[in-house]
């Protein structure tokens, strides 16, 4: 028994320090590890178009609503039942310039004529009398042996009464006649009716409307613009001393969607408000189209009718050195970041001119510069990068 108790405490011992050489090999016999090169850290790759200024006008893009150059309202300057009224006088009619619309029984006039006539034939007959009288009266004081007279006894004053007589009967006379032409109300301009207020039968007296009428010859458009685009734009802000004929403001392409189909007028600014908008703060230009209810012959344009909300495209003047980028080129504190010679990003102020949803106008830019259009979220200035040239199309990166 006792020998069978070493013989297994001399089996553990050997168990156990086979198991410690064991260890001992293999932690000092391990091989150490070899010296490696660091590896680099990859460059954050950016997207870059090659900047390429030039000097070009912008188109700037507003809107407005169609409005007549003239609205006036037609009043009766006379009183007396309507007689007759012009096929056209009608809302919506159309008319020629001091076209009879509306004419009143004239019989009361032709009579205030027939008598102011008769008093300025009895007023000349009393110039005539006095005028006899008068010579005579000087022939008789002639005779008396003296070439001086009394005034009175000359009858000049009742030959200065009866020619101030005749001119007030001819004046009563020229009235009656305007009064008797004031019958026939017209507008002095091509037009179109938009309310009719009489129709025949209808008494009117002086004062009392019975149109509202609108030029159809010249239609225009309050057209906003906001500070940015009064820069880029060649207005008539000034006093001009020149004739009006020989202004010439930018030109403006209206557009409009009509019954289906998309419409377009050519025209011109003419003119600003003459105050800034205290609520929007914006300046108004006012744009003019010359015939807006003409069309040509085999066209099917509808008429620049009052009303028509249209947008409008205006040609700005020549910008020097204008660059267009892609949207995504610009940042929030008006910078572009550039790559320069030793490629590392670089911020750069640029001078806004325009944007829209894909593009941006800028100055501040050389020709040649990589500006970065797509890059890590977080790139600062300073950062060397990686590039990749792109081509600028479509905006979007």
């Amino acid at each position: 028994m006792a020998q069978d108790w070493v013989r297994k405490g001399l089996s553990s011992l050997l168990v156990l320090a086979g198991g410690l050489v064991l260890s001992y090999a293999l932690l000092v016999g391990k091989p150490g590890p070899e010296p490696r090169e660091p590896e680099e850290a990859a460059l954050p790759l950016v997207d870059v178009v090659v900047a390429a200024p030039q000097n070009q006008a912008l188109l700037v893009q507003t809107q407005g609503t169609v409005r007549p150059l003239r609205e006036i309202k037609l009043v009766s300057q006379v009183s007396g039942r309507v007689e007759t009224v012009s096929p056209r006088f009608a809302r919506g009619g159309f008319f020629a310039a001091d076209e009879p619309l509306v004419n009143i029984e004239d019989i009361d006039y032709q009579f205030m004529i027939a008598r102011a006539e008769s008093q300025v034939a009895a007023a000349k007959q009393q110039v005539a009398e006095e005028e006899g009288r008068a010579l005579q009266a000087k022939r008789e004081w002639r005779d008396l042996g003296s070439e001086q007279g009394n005034a009175l006894f000359l009858r000049k004053p009742q030959l200065a009464a009866a020619q101030s007589a005749l001119l007030a009967a001819e004046a009563d006379l020229a009235a009656a006649r305007l009064d008797l032409a004031r019958t026939s109300i017209s507008a002095p301009f091509n037009g179109r009716v938009s309310e009719k207020n009489v129709d025949i039968g209808q008494f009117v007296s002086p004062g009392t409307v019975v149109a509202t009428v609108y030029d159809t010859d010249v239609a225009q458009v309050r057209l906003p613009l906001t500070d940015r685009q009064v820069a880029l734009l060649d207005l008539p802000l000034n006093y001009d001393t020149g004739s009006l004929e020989t202004l010439s403001g930018s030109h403006v392409l209206l557009r409009t969607r009509f019954a289906n189909r998309d419409w377009e007028w050519a025209g011109r600014l003419v003119r600003t408000d003459a105050s800034i908008d205290e609520n929007s703060r914006v300046v108004f230009a006012v744009a003019e189209v010359d015939k807006p209810f003409a069309r040509d012959a085999e066209s099917e344009r509808p008429p620049l009718a009052p009303g028509l909300f249209v947008s409008a495209t205006i040609s700005g003047r020549p910008l020097e050195q204008v660059t267009q980028l892609p949207r995504s080129a610009l940042r929030t504190d008006s910078t572009v970041m550039v790559v320069d010679g030793k490629q590392r990003a670089q911020s750069r102020p640029v001078h806004v001119l325009q944007s829209d949803g894909r593009y941006v106008w800028a100055q501040g830019l050389a020709k040649g510069d990589q500006v970065i259009v797509k890059g890590p979220g977080l790139l600062l200035a300073g950062t060397a990068v990686a590039v990749n040239v792109a081509e600028l199309a479509g905006g979007e990166f």
